[in-house]
């Protein structure tokens, strides 16, 4: 199905409600904001490969130089709604209608939809996303589960955040000018074209996600894109507000920065704990003094971890914006006490550290986690709704502390090398059959761990990274692997293995893991195999 209104074509197929989004009056607004703004788009995401590809030759990130009177004034960000104040426990998730649903009643303060790595961004996918948090605005969203069990909204339910894609991204199937909208504008702009006066009545506002922001330019982009869609619109300036995810170590760079490009629209910074280690690895790759140990050796403990989040947070609450804390991925077992109790127990001792290191609010991954981060910010908070009057003056962190990349006994395993094997096959076939949030080894997988898999992998071969038990990587040997995994895998799954995507998934997973050339974001090739 072909249609076109004032140079946007919606090529791909749209059934039933799914009209009721693309109206003519939406297209017309996804068509202006792509045509004023992909050109700046464009343009930065050139800026990154230029500046990957000086990194690679060795250039150390630093703080930027024409950027030290912003960092050294005194300035704020505007003042939070009243609903953003108290953020102590986020839950996040992707927009299909049970997670809408559960995550609204969790009891989390926050819920975040999200359009960008629990999220395979099937054109059906992104629709009906779109439609779910409509209803669920609209507090008319059900769900009735294959057991007969009704799932319906409670009379409170968590503040909406919703997170689109990133710049990085296209939405294939609607073109503007015969080329690609900008997947971030298309799922900005059609949730607030249709929902900023359903969030209005409700007391609220447009509030965003925005990921993998590389540097304030990305971020006063951002800023520009708000201006013009609230003057469009006639929403009063300032009514949108995001929260940046600091998830890339050159943004850890421009705190102050971005935070100021957003000053009026700003609703904080996050610590996105896993794409945070995967831009470290992807950045750094060709170091040749650095190789990452295991994936389960990164700690929030380790020296370059735990200088991200405490700069993160001094400089929140100098701005006077808030600091989430990162992702608790923890999926509880129906059926294995001992493994929640081990679990829950590191739950909570991540939570404690960040609510006495300073930070507002925390993510977590699951419903059954609400009380065990709650609990710890509870502690700290009592009745205040944060501690932004916490300014950490005596945290003073260096450029040398944020690349400190050393993990004391760190180490190469074989079990490490199988467990991303293992994850990113499992993950990447779940992906390909539209769940962009897979529960494995009781642990929410979604893009960015997956990105840390493959990009791990692809370092040790590329190194021929020696493991603890003395074997090097080589691409034989992570062939030899990946059948083992896969075989364990089939095990599994018996009979419905071969309706699993897996055969894609293993190609997919060799192409971004052992090809020559490292393959930038693993969800650009995956996209291709989506309808």
């Amino acid at each position: 199905m072909t249609t076109e209104t004032q140079g946007i074509q919606v090529i791909g197929p749209v059934a039933g409600r799914q009209a009721e989004l693309l109206t003519p009056a939406a297209l017309a607004f996804l068509a202006g904001l792509h045509s004023r703004f992909n050109p700046t788009r464009l343009a930065l995401l050139e800026a990154r490969q230029a500046r990957s590809a000086r990194l690679a030759a060795g250039e150390r990130p630093a703080f930027l130089a024409e950027t030290a009177d912003l960092r050294s004034r005194d300035w704020r960000v505007a003042p939070l709604p009243a609903d953003l104040q108290d953020r102590r426990v986020e839950i996040t998730g992707p927009v299909d209608r049970k997670m809408i649903i559960n995550a609204l009643n969790s009891g989390a303060k926050v819920f975040m939809a999200d359009f960008e790595d629990a999220h395979t961004p099937s054109w059906a996918n992104c629709l009906d996303g779109q439609l779910n948090l409509q209803e669920a605005l609209d507090r008319t969203i059900t769900y009735t589960a294959p057991d007969g069990r009704d799932y319906r909204l409670n009379e409170t339910v968590a503040t909406l955040f919703v997170r689109p894609r990133g710049w990085h991204l296209v939405e294939k199937h609607v073109l503007v000018d015969g080329e690609p909208i900008s997947g971030s504008l298309f799922d900005f702009g059609l949730y607030l074209f249709h929902n900023a006066g359903r969030l209005q009545a409700l007391g609220t506002g447009p509030y965003f996600y925005l990921p993998k922001l590389e540097s304030h330019l990305e971020a006063r982009l951002w800023n520009e894109v708000f201006v013009a869609a609230q003057e469009r619109l006639g929403l009063p300036q300032g009514t949108i507000k995001a929260t940046v995810l600091i998830e890339t170590i050159l943004a850890a760079f421009e705190l102050d920065e971005i935070l100021y490009e957003l000053r009026d629209h700003s609703a904080g910074l996050n610590a996105g704990r896993w794409d945070y280690l995967f831009s470290c690895i992807k950045q750094f790759r060709s170091w040749p003094e650095l190789v990452f140990p295991d994936r389960g050796q990164l700690t929030m403990t380790v020296p370059f971890m735990r200088a991200y989040t405490e700069r993160l947070v001094q400089v929140c609450h100098r701005r006077g914006a808030p600091a989430i804390g990162g992702m608790a991925a923890f999926i509880p077992s129906r059926r294995d006490p001992a493994v929640n109790a081990v679990a829950l127990t590191q739950v909570r001792a991540d939570k404690e550290r960040e609510s006495r290191d300073g930070f507002d609010g925390t993510w977590v991954a699951h419903p059954d986690l609400v009380p065990v981060a709650k609990a710890a910010f509870d502690e700290v908070l009592g009745e205040r709704p944060n501690q932004l009057e916490r300014q950490r003056p005596e945290v003073n962190v260096t450029a040398e502390q944020l690349l400190d990349f050393r993990v004391p006994g760190g180490t190469v395993t074989e079990a490490g090398l199988r467990n991303n094997l293992s994850v990113g096959l499992q993950y990447l076939a779940s992906w390909l059959r539209g769940v962009g949030a897979a529960a494995i080894n009781n642990l929410m997988e979604d893009a960015a761990t997956a990105e840390i898999s493959r990009s791990q992998v692809w370092q040790w071969v590329q190194r021929g990274v020696m493991t603890a038990e003395g074997r090097p990587v080589t691409r034989e040997w992570v062939r030899q692997l990946l059948e083992e995994e896969l075989a364990a895998i089939e095990a599994a799954w018996g009979p419905a293995f071969a309706t699993g995507r897996f055969g894609e998934a293993r190609a997919l997973f060799e192409r971004v893991a052992l090809g020559e050339d490292y393959v930038e974001f693993l969800t650009l090739p995956a996209y291709e195999y989506l309808d």
